[in-house]
């Protein structure tokens, strides 16, 4: 379970206990105990004829392990099946410290204060959040005084709700006072290379012949021997049905897929995939990759334009009374895009205004709370897919609650850059029990979620996760 706690103002959540406990176990045969003329459960791609994939080193290849334990006696040569299990890497979750403490942050406000020699008035470079009035020495932009505005209006929402929650996760224990342990835990992290880019892949595989004109059923991974080519992976909703975690190996680097999860790998320009399985859902969530200057100057990051945003077919993937969830970043520019021009263009009518509250383990806030640069939250825009004509409903006996306003998610983040937290176990009073959900710009794959984005894998990766044990 990801909610640790939960109180009226919102829940205090465990991201890294939402995925160890899925089921992340890889049933493999013991090889040297395999026959040789039987081959292992996989499924190979075969090279893509392209200079361009081929410039990027080995070719594709998609693996799926056994996801069922065979007898000893059967036409594998007494071979043994060795299930491993998987966890992510605990030290990605230790935030111990806040990234820029209160104390340098108030030192980096006294340095903003200038005397005049003139006059000795003094003059401060930033209002105060608090609302009152001060001398400046510089002019603040428009965007800059409607996040100020903004920020005063939600700051008691955020310091009251979350101070409610963390002191509850720091009675059960569950978060822990700043400490020497902490100390000596926190330690330089070392992260995967971004060897395979996945970004990078989508957008070559997109001009591949015939891609964009491909109708096929989602590829399902199965137990037994098949052979697909290469070009599958792109034009094809991936399934993984079985109850067990699946392997893929893509340009030589290894994703673990958990079970009961789907996935489509493309960019924006070849959704086509996702929208040929003729499925509706019934929870959409993304987190589009929104333009701002940093992502400018770092080049290290695609982003959307506003028009490209509202190119998304969500009237086409949406059921009925869809719930659509926007991570929206604090720039009120593109808080006002999805209120006033993304969801109306989607018939989505605004239902509630959540914010993600970033912690440490000992409860601190991640950034000072009236920091004028980063803020410790995020938004959260939810909406309803407004019916065109009442219709009744689909099942009077299924009860979904009305969707509060002003809630509060408090976890500690990921520090991986845009692993968001798990929403699954927020939203299941508000969605029906077997509704469809999907995700869309993901970075990485759920059970009981089909998952769509140029990164789709990125956080599968294997090195992002530790073997746990093997048994036979």
């Amino acid at each position: 379970m990801s909610v640790v706690h939960q109180l009226s103002p919102g829940w205090l959540l465990d991201h890294l206990s939402f995925i160890n406990n899925i089921n992340y176990q890889l049933h493999q045969h013991h090889k040297p105990c395999c026959s040789k003329n039987e081959p292992t459960s996989s499924v190979h791609f075969d090279t893509l004829q392209t200079d361009s994939l081929i410039s990027l080193g080995t070719s594709a290849t998609f693996t799926a392990f056994d996801s069922t334990t065979k007898p000893a006696n059967d036409a594998r040569g007494n071979c043994e099946i060795f299930i491993q299990r998987y966890v992510f890497r605990s030290e990605l979750f230790n935030v111990t410290k806040p990234y820029i403490t209160p104390a340098v942050h108030k030192e980096c406000q006294q340095r903003n204060e200038k005397e005049d020699p003139m006059d000795g008035i003094k003059e401060e470079n930033r209002i105060s959040i608090i609302g009152k009035k001060r001398k400046r020495c510089v002019v603040f932009n428009q965007g800059e005084l409607d996040a100020m505005e903004y920020h005063t209006k939600i700051r008691g929402l955020i310091l009251d709700g979350s101070s409610e929650l963390i002191q509850e996760g720091l009675k059960s224990g569950f978060l822990h006072p700043l400490s020497e342990k902490w100390d000596k835990c926190s330690e330089p992290i070392t992260l995967p290379l971004d060897t395979c880019s996945l970004s990078e892949l989508c957008t070559m595989a997109k001009h591949l012949p015939s891609l964009n004109e491909m109708d096929l059923q989602a590829l399902q991974l199965m137990e037994e021997d098949m052979s697909i080519i290469e070009q599958d992976l792109f034009s094809r909703v991936v399934e993984n049905n079985s109850s067990f975690t699946k392997m893929i190996t893509l340009m030589g680097q290894k994703y673990l897929v958990p079970p009961k999860s789907s996935f489509l790998l493309s960019d924006i320009s070849c959704m086509h995939p996702l929208l040929n399985c003729r499925k509706t859902y019934d929870v959409i969530v993304m987190d589009p990759p929104w333009q701002n200057k940093s992502v400018k100057r770092s080049n290290r990051y695609s982003y959307l334009s506003p028009l490209q945003i509202k190119q998304i077919p969500i009237p086409k993937l949406a059921a009925p009374n869809c719930l659509i969830i926007t991570w929206v970043t604090n720039r009120q520019k593109h808080l006002r895009f999805v209120k006033e021009e993304l969801y109306p263009s989607w018939s989505v009518e605004i239902v509630a205004e959540w914010h993600w509250v970033k912690i440490t383990n000992s409860g601190e806030f991640v950034f000072p709370l009236d920091s004028p640069h980063k803020k410790p939250y995020e938004g959260l825009i939810l909406g309803r897919v407004r019916e065109k004509t009442a219709v009744p409903l689909r099942n009077e006996d299924v009860k979904v609650l009305p969707i509060p306003d002003h809630k509060l998610i408090v976890s500690v983040p990921c520090t991986l850059h845009s692993h968001k937290p798990p929403l699954a176990e927020v939203l299941k009073d508000y969605i029906k029990p077997d509704g469809e959900c999907l995700e869309l710009f993901a970075r990485n794959l759920q059970p009981g979620w089909t998952s769509w984005g140029n990164e789709v894998l990125k956080f599968q990766h294997m090195d992002y996760f530790v073997a746990l044990q093997s048994r036979s």
